[in-house]
Parts: C-alpha cells; sequence; structure tokens
C-alpha cells in the first residue's frame, strides 16, 4: 500500500502528460516536425545553463523563465523556417537549430561545472520525485493551453494538415505557427523538467504513430493515442514496481512494446482486409465473365 500511494502522483503525472502530448503529437506527425520536442527542450536546457551562469538559483522562478524565453526564441525560429521550397523541410532548420543548441549547451556547461547534476536531471528526468504540487501545477498550466488549443483547434489543424488551403482563406500561417510552437514550447519545458526529454518524447509520438496505424480521422486517432498513453503509463508504473527498474526508462520501453503489438495486429487485419478485397474482386470478375458468356 505504501508503494502504491509512493506511485500515484508519478502515475497522475503521467496521464497528465498522455492527455496534452497525445495531442500535440497529432500536430507534429501532421506536420512532419517529429524531432521538434527533442530542439525545444535542448534550447530550453541551453537557456537554463544560461541562468546557472548568470547566478541565479537553478530552481527559482528567474531560471525557469530565462529557460522559457530561450523556447520562445526557438519557437519564433521554427515558426519562420516553414519554407515554401519543397526541398528545404522544416526538419532541417529543426536540426540544425537542435545541432547548434547542444554544441552551445556544452559550450556553456563548461562555466557552469558545479551544476551539472541538475541540467542532467532536467534532460534524463525523475518522474517518481514529482510532487502533488507539481501534479497539480502542470495540471492547471496544460489545461490553459488545452482549452487554447480546442477553442483554436479548427484553425491549428487547418495548418497543420493542409497550410496551402490555409493560406488561401487569408490566414497568417506564421503567426498561428508561433502560437503553436510557443505553446508546444511551454508544455516542453515543463514536461521535461518532470519526465526527461525520452519519455516526453514518447508521450509525443508513439500514440500519435500507434493511431494512425488504424485510422487517419482526427477524432478516434485522438481516442486511440489518449487509451493507449494511459494504459501503458499504468503498465509502465506497474512494470517498474514489479522488476525494480527506472519508471521513466520502464514506460519508455513499455512504449516500444505496445507499439511492436499494435503493428502487428494492424499487419494481420491489413491482410485479412486484402485478402478480402482482392477475393471480392476476382469473385466479380468471375461473375462478369460468365454473364458475358450467356
Amino acid at each position: 500500500m505504501d508503494i502504491l500511494q509512493f506511485l500515484l502522483a508519478p502515475l497522475a503525472a503521467s496521464l497528465i502528460l498522455t492527455g496534452i502530448h497525445a495531442y500535440l503529437g497529432v500536430h507534429v506527425v501532421e506536420r512532419g516536425v517529429i524531432f521538434v520536442d527533442l530542439a525545444l527542450a535542448q534550447i530550453a536546457a541551453l537557456g537554463a545553463i544560461v541562468a546557472l551562469i548568470m547566478g541565479f538559483d537553478p530552481h527559482g522562478t528567474s531560471a525557469y523563465w530565462i529557460s522559457l524565453g530561450f523556447t520562445f526564441l526557438g519557437a519564433f525560429v521554427f515558426s519562420v523556417a516553414r519554407s515554401k521550397r519543397a526541398h528545404i523541410p522544416q526538419e532541417a532548420f529543426i536540426g540544425i537549430a537542435y545541432a547548434v543548441a547542444s554544441a552551445a549547451a556544452i559550450l556553456a556547461m563548461s562555466k557552469a561545472t558545479g551544476e551539472t547534476e541538475h541540467l542532467k536531471d532536467m534532460l534524463v528526468g525523475n518522474i517518481l520525485a514529482v510532487s502533488w504540487a507539481e501534479v497539480g501545477k502542470t495540471a492547471a498550466l496544460y489545461g490553459v493551453i488545452g482549452l487554447f488549443h480546442f477553442i483554436f483547434r479548427k484553425r491549428f489543424l487547418l495548418i497543420s494538415m493542409n497550410p496551402k488551403e490555409a493560406e488561401a482563406q487569408g490566414i497568417s500561417v506564421r503567426l498561428w505557427d508561433f502560437l503553436f510552437y510557443a505553446s508546444f514550447g511551454l508544455v516542453v519545458t515543463s514536461s521535461v523538467a518532470i519526465a526527461g526529454v525520452l519519455l516526453v518524447f514518447c508521450y509525443l509520438i508513439v500514440p500519435s504513430v500507434g493511431a494512425m496505424l488504424f485510422t487517419d480521422r482526427i477524432g478516434p486517432r485522438l481516442a486511440i493515442g489518449w487509451t493507449m498513453g494511459t494504459l501503458v503509463s499504468a503498465l509502465g508504473v506497474l512494470f517498474s514496481v514489479k522488476l525494480d527498474t527506472p519508471t521513466g526508462a520502464t514506460i519508455v520501453c513499455t512504449f516500444g512494446g505496445v507499439l511492436v503489438l499494435m503493428f502487428l495486429v494492424h499487419l494481420v487485419v491489413y491482410h485479412k482486409r486484402g485478402y478480402a478485397e482482392k477475393h471480392r474482386l476476382a469473385g466479380a470478375g468471375d461473375r462478369a465473365y460468365e454473364a458475358e458468356r450467356k
């Protein structure tokens, strides 16, 4: 019972992460910017290192706002980097930003050697250490961001899935791109501090990819993604207790295992549908041939 009570806060945090990241993952996959969260997380880490060099408390409000400011700068760069030239994908700019931010972070960390353990925790995360106060604050923040995206959901989805149509309707794609990446960066900055880069990446991408194996419609994809994220979170926490393994890494591996199972189910379903369709067409051809003979 003591272990269960200890794991309730991490499980609640995992479910909150599932709710917002599974939705944002739909946009990320549709936009083809799969590694944008890694880039924004690295930019946020660079901001935190700069705050340390400036002498701010790494756990203080000033350090958080400096890190968030760097994230917003990255959001601005990504919003203006959407190129109309098809041979320069936006993912290229995201990769460059990640590489430069990583190199700059390495250079800056050489000047902040006394706080490297904190920086490691920020990148790797420790979801077991999350408190109920952090869970409540994160839930409130993500609730506001979720409400913002719900109000403007049609505009965000149109830009993610059909940017040319959005431009034809007179929508400022770059402005709404900035609002998307800024809100996304706000989520990533907060999530990475709780769960680390790898787990946040899984919450963002894996549920969306798993849902796309079975449907292309947004509503069902969200339903499948949220269900998958909830079940995997519970299973990951359970496995971590039974196997005595790190919770974050266990949830990541559980995501991978469940995605493999979903892919195998997809193959079986697709094979059966393909066989039935082939059999149906063959039967229709035979009937047409017999009708012509008569």
